[in-house]
């Protein structure tokens, strides 16, 4: 990815008309993503080293509610987490517009164009409609629930939605977990993050538990946790 020659009224132009409206950006994550494009990509940065403390007083939002927001962006690879400490400091990679696979998914779409085979990235490959890749979700986690972490058996486990499809939460590894049904529905259209958090004041999580989840999303946003067949594909071994 470079930096050069950036058009910044074009990159502008490309998030109002192409890039807020095709992921239904909120007034959050329009504050995140312009204020970090702004310190990165716009002054020739390709990544920016940030906390949450720092992050969120810049733009009037509460460093959880930022989090919220920066993890969500991740998900859906406006940016891609590079490093995160456990001091809560962030290194991001700010992806323009045009840079992003639901933009350039779009514009192909708007053309008339089918991409070649083998064009998708792992990032977006769909693990939700064929059985083999639902499976590999559900081994990766281990047999357990992957927010409240009880032992599941086949029967009352199922896939959700980390950031939910009503936010336009994908169906890539990157989103989908291994869950109880319990969790499922507890869970709906709730921040993950503000979820598992509901479960520790419940005590159905100790602390390092709930430090461990937190991680874990983090993980999973960043592309991470990889699960089984994707592993083997990186390898060459399917």
């Amino acid at each position: 990815m470079k930096n050069k020659n950036i058009n910044a009224a074009q990159a502008w132009k490309d998030f109002e008309d192409l890039l807020a409206p095709k992921l239904n950006f909120s007034v959050t994550d329009r504050a995140v993503y312009s204020h970090l494009l702004r310190h990165s990509r716009l002054v020739g940065k390709l990544r920016i080293r940030f906390s949450l403390s720092w992050l969120g007083p810049r733009i009037r939002l509460s460093p959880r509610t930022a989090r919220e927001s920066v993890r969500r962006l991740v998900v859906w690879g406006v940016l891609r987490l590079v490093e995160r400490s456990c001091q809560a400091h962030h290194v991001v990679s700010v992806r323009l517009p045009q840079e992003v696979q639901a933009v350039r998914a779009a514009r192909t779409a708007a053309r008339g164009s089918v991409q070649p085979s083998g064009a998708i990235g792992f990032g977006e490959i769909d693990f939700l409609k064929i059985q083999p890749r639902r499976y590999a979700i559900h081994a990766r986690e281990g047999g357990h629930c992957f927010y409240c972490l009880r032992r599941l058996i086949t029967q009352r486990r199922c896939l959700d939605h980390v950031v939910p499809q009503a936010s336009l939460g994908s169906n890539s590894y990157r989103n989908l977990v291994s869950c109880c049904l319990d969790c499922n529905s507890l869970k709906a259209d709730r921040d993950a993050v503000e979820f598992v958090r509901s479960l520790y004041r419940d005590r159905r999580l100790s602390a390092d538990e709930l430090t461990g989840r937190l991680r874990a999303l983090d993980d999973l946003a960043a592309g991470k946790l990889i699960p089984p067949t994707l592993v083997h594909s990186k390898n060459g071994k399917c």
